[in-house]
């Protein structure tokens, strides 16, 4: 008896320590299934097409008429394969942008598809999406903006009834969506029915945010609520589709869907892009870019389109760091994705499947330095090379700088390096650090914090071992970690870099030596027939120019590109707000600038007026805004004058730089109708913030 007793007593011991060892509790907030599933996603595109496609413009003014929407040959399904082409998992249609107009026959307002020649006004544009989501097995998701510059109720509580209304329209009658998308564009000048007039509402409070998105709740229960400040995904706080190196999955403060503070439309693009350690709420990062410079299409940025390498670049700085690529595509006026954008999104669609197709660790041998409670079959290291995101290795509580053997048996060579925990209880690990044995020694190969739902180390050269060693350097709890690989990157040479100084000069460099550089002046493909560089040349004006670096003749890198304005070599300053470094604005250096900001006046409009050296046929100009992440100074509301003479000018354009705040990119303005001039005036009417104005670098073409 006393035998069985003891017998039984050590069952009941190895049962509590071993077979029944409880899982790790929870650490900190945890994300809804909603969160999860758009976790899982990875990649996304949100697809800006409308009025705007036909004005040329980034943000419609809201008197666009809607007869300017008649597509020759519009394809949600050609638009939507174009994604599935990229890797991406669905699509955000833009419904409604700040011009009011709708792609869907809402009964909310005229202003809507009902009233444009496709289809003879019986076009539903988000119908067509759905149909193409479903049939290419894509999610669906939408914006809905929450600025309307056409109606003419915006500004009243009239107008809430009204947005709330399109809200419902669009979760009851388009099926299930995986993302309900907002953004922090709110009120300003518009049209709102004819009264042309500027009006300012309190984005954190007018939209009454907790009963709007109480809409979304209830009729999407599963929806993720993308905004700057969450409720679900926050904004990363940048344009530009990248996370920081540091990426928390949490997030204090918080969207009101349940009255917490504070409202929709303020977060600062440092604390989204690494969000908060241990922050209140869970609220990952999404990460928007457009593929081209601005958002809708325009011809003359068929040469701005980012690069297969470049995308997969934003995916190892989004994606990779636990956020997730929302890609920006921009169909053109015969209603589909340009043939341009097809083929990057193509191309590196293919560059991520050929990259992640093997994980090189599969077959391996892991060795842990801590399983918990030392049951291997429910919390072993094996389960991080299953394709389960969610199985685990976890260790005992107090353990919380374990490590892991990985025996791959024999060399392996790769340069990516993945890592995933199981967020289902919480984002725990802080740091990590990966070695190889190379030379009989341990060779530190990587680190990496916040590794969250997807954590990519881009290796900066490839690691040829047998053996590597997992050390987690900072946890916050007993780690859960579910994923270990190792990757290779299909082997290519990076696109020169092309410049030009003051005088003219042309310059091309490559990071690396390469066996040459070949380059174009007329927009052709560079080939190892074209022009080889051999030092820096002099262009003509308005010159195109690509090149390409190429490593013997089977390896060539993708091509890079630049359209020159004309050569700013003879130009002079003439007039000025304020003198001082005025030439810094045609210095041919967007990291010097022209600053009026030290003024006491805060008068405007304020002014560089510039000698172009001789007469020149002007069709376009571009303002640059200043490139150190600082808004004080950037103009948004412009005016631009041309003279033959200096003295009598001639009004050319005006208008407002969209968005300008989020996209620091070149803004370039295509003038109605081009003309000879020697002299160029850039009026600045208003500017973002600040007592005056800055400028980077002004351009003509």
């Amino acid at each position: 008896m006393k035998k069985i007793i003891g017998l039984l007593s050590l069952f009941i011991i190895i049962s509590v320590n071993g077979f029944c060892q409880a899982p790790p509790k929870p650490y900190g907030p945890l994300p809804t299934q909603g969160q999860l599933n758009w976790q899982e996603m990875g990649m996304y595109c949100i697809i800006h097409y409308g009025l705007d496609t036909y004005t040329n413009k980034e943000w419609g003014y809201g008197d666009e008429d809607p007869k300017l929407l008649n597509p020759s040959q519009f394809s949600a399904l050609q638009i939507v394969a174009a994604a599935k082409a990229g890797g991406f998992k669905g699509v955000v249609v833009v419904a409604k942008h700040h011009d009011g107009f709708c792609l869907w026959p809402t009964k909310t307002t005229e202003h809507n598809i009902s009233q444009s020649p496709y289809k003879n006004g019986k076009g539903d544009i988000l119908q067509e999406y759905r149909e193409a989501c479903d049939k290419l097995g894509m999610k669906l998701g939408v914006y809905c903006s929450p600025w309307d510059r056409n109606n003419p109720n915006y500004g009243t509580p009239e107008y809430l009834k009204i947005y709330q209304e399109q809200l419902r329209e669009l979760y009851t009658h388009y099926g299930p969506l995986f993302i309900s998308w907002h953004d922090g564009a709110n009120g300003g000048d518009g049209y709102y029915g004819g009264k042309r007039e500027v009006r300012k509402i309190d984005r954190s409070t007018y939209y009454d945010w907790k009963n709007t998105w109480g809409i979304t709740r209830k009729l999407q229960p599963n929806v993720v609520i993308f905004g700057d400040v969450g409720p679900d995904v926050r904004w990363v706080g940048n344009e530009e589709g990248h996370a920081g190196e540091t990426c928390w999955a949490t997030y204090t403060p918080h969207a009101p869907d349940e009255g917490k503070e504070p409202g929709n439309g303020y977060v600062k693009d440092y604390e989204g892009t690494e969000g908060t350690r241990d922050g209140k709420y869970w609220m990952p990062a999404e990460c928007d870019v457009s593929l081209r410079p601005g958002w809708f299409y325009h011809k003359t940025q068929d040469g701005g389109v980012k690069s297969p390498y470049t995308l997969l670049d934003l995916y190892y700085k989004s994606v990779g760091r636990g956020a997730a690529l929302d890609l920006g595509l921009s169909p053109d006026q015969r209603g589909i994705v340009n043939e341009i954008d097809v083929k990057s999104l193509t191309e590196f669609g293919e560059l991520l499947k050929q990259t992640f197709a093997v994980n090189l660790a599969k077959g391996a041998t892991l060795t842990a330095s801590n399983v918990r409670g030392n049951n291997k079959a429910k919390y072993g290291p094996q389960f991080l090379l299953d394709n389960d995101r969610y199985t685990y290795w976890a260790t005992d509580d107090k353990i919380t700088t374990p490590q892991l053997i990985i025996d791959l048996h024999s060399s392996k060579t790769f340069n990516v390096i993945r890592l995933r925990e199981n967020i289902k209880l919480g984002q725990r690990i802080d740091s990590l650090s990966v070695d190889a044995f190379i030379n009989n020694k341990w060779q530190q190969i990587a680190s990496a914090t916040s590794i969250g739902g997807n954590r990519l180390i881009r290796l900066t050269q490839n690691i040829t071992a047998a053996k590597l060693r997992l050390r987690i350097t900072g946890s916050q709890a007993a780690i859960a970690l579910s994923d270990f690989g190792i990757y290779k990157e299909p082997v290519h040479l990076t696109p020169p870099k092309i410049g030009r100084n003051k005088v003219g000069k042309i310059s091309i460099t490559t990071e690396a030596p390469v066996s040459s550089i070949h380059y174009t002046l007329n927009g052709q493909e560079p080939t190892l027939k074209s022009s080889l560089y051999k030092g820096s040349f002099t262009a003509t004006d308005d010159a195109v120019i690509k090149a390409r670096s190429f490593e013997g003749k089977d390896q060539q890198s993708e091509t890079a590109f630049v359209s020159l304005g004309y050569a700013k070599a003879d130009w002079k300053v003439i007039d000025a707000s304020n003198n001082n470094q005025a030439e810094n604005a045609i210095d041919e250096n967007s990291h010097s600038l022209y600053s009026t900001l030290k003024q006491e006046s805060t008068s405007f409009p304020q002014q560089i007026s510039i000698d172009l050296g001789s007469v020149k046929e002007i069709k376009a100009f571009g303002y640059l805004p200043r490139q150190d992440k600082q808004f004080e100074g950037i103009v948004d509301s412009y005016v631009f004058y041309t003279s033959n003479d200096g003295k009598e000018w001639q009004k050319m354009a005006s208008g407002e730089f969209s968005n300008i705040k989020a996209s620091l990119i070149e803004q370039p303005v295509v003038l109605k109708q081009s003309i000879k001039a020697r002299y160029f005036k850039f009026e600045a009417v208003h500017v973002i913030a600040g007592n005056g104005i800055t400028i980077a670098e002004l351009s003509v073409y």
